[in-house]
């Protein structure tokens, strides 16, 4: 039996000993506890798993000790060690990953290059590149379509992905602080669901935000605690829209 390649269509990098004089990306957001448990269901000792990583991807620093600090949240492994590190354990790289925040955790949770994505969105691959390291998704309603396919994203990933998680935010503010039937087009715009669910979901953060204030008041707390509500309240606003629209869809 053969073991996985290490990632589609991705260029093997260079065997370095100091991984400290290289320029490596931000690393994925990983998920020691299953990789121990992923390991230990093959009856393997970190030994064995860096010898893996070293003698079948080319990693010749990775050491036993350096295993044992990534299990014990010391230290986080790079994209393409966490890519190898998969190989070694029989599992997809998603496996070891925490839930994916941006468009290229996404993209390592799902095992792709980024030659993968960017010729099935149209993208050239270095511009695609810079929209990873930027955090500024910038394609047509057809490239965003093929990006939420090929990424298995939902909706309220894709727009966080895409960078419109502060507009949305401030849309839904002001939704709840003034007269909510007036922002129903313009968040449709951003989010498309339901008209009805969606009108739905409005009214009821409305209805929620406005009697919280009232409550706040009214249990003789001070001008303090209702602001203090409030914000709370408006600092979560994105989460408690998703959270109503679960609640308010079919």
């Amino acid at each position: 039996m053969r073991r996985p390649p290490a990632q589609p269509n991705q260029p093997s990098q260079p065997n370095h000993p100091n991984r400290s004089s290289l320029r490596t990306p931000p690393t994925p957001p990983f998920n020691a506890p299953a990789a121990r448990s992923l390991r230990a269901a093959l009856n393997m000792g970190p030994e064995h798993v860096a010898y893996g990583m070293r003698a079948s991807y080319g990693l010749p620093y990775v050491t036993e000790d350096l295993v044992i600090a990534w299990e014990r949240e010391l230290a986080a492994p790079t994209s393409h060690e966490l890519t190898a590190l998969a190989g070694v354990l029989w599992c997809s790289p998603g496996e070891l990953l925490g839930r994916p925040r941006t468009l290229r955790e996404h993209r390592i949770a799902r095992g792709l290059a980024p030659e993968d994505v960017a010729r099935t969105v149209g993208h050239e691959v270095l511009a695609y590149l810079r929209m990873e390291e930027n955090d500024d998704w910038q394609g047509t309603d057809r490239q965003s379509a093929a990006l939420a396919d090929v990424l298995g994203l939902s909706l309220p990933d894709f727009i966080t992905v895409t960078g419109r998680d502060a507009k949305l935010a401030d849309l839904l503010r002001s939704a709840v602080t003034t007269r909510w039937q007036a922002y129903v087009r313009p968040v449709h715009k951003m989010v498309p669901l339901d008209r009805r669910v969606l009108e739905d979901t409005l009214q009821e953060l409305h209805k929620d935000y406005q009697g919280q204030m009232t409550a706040t008041l009214s249990w003789g707390g001070g001008s303090g605690d209702s602001s203090a509500a409030g914000r709370e309240f408006l600092d979560r606003i994105v989460e408690r829209f998703w959270a109503t629209v679960q609640r308010s869809g079919p």
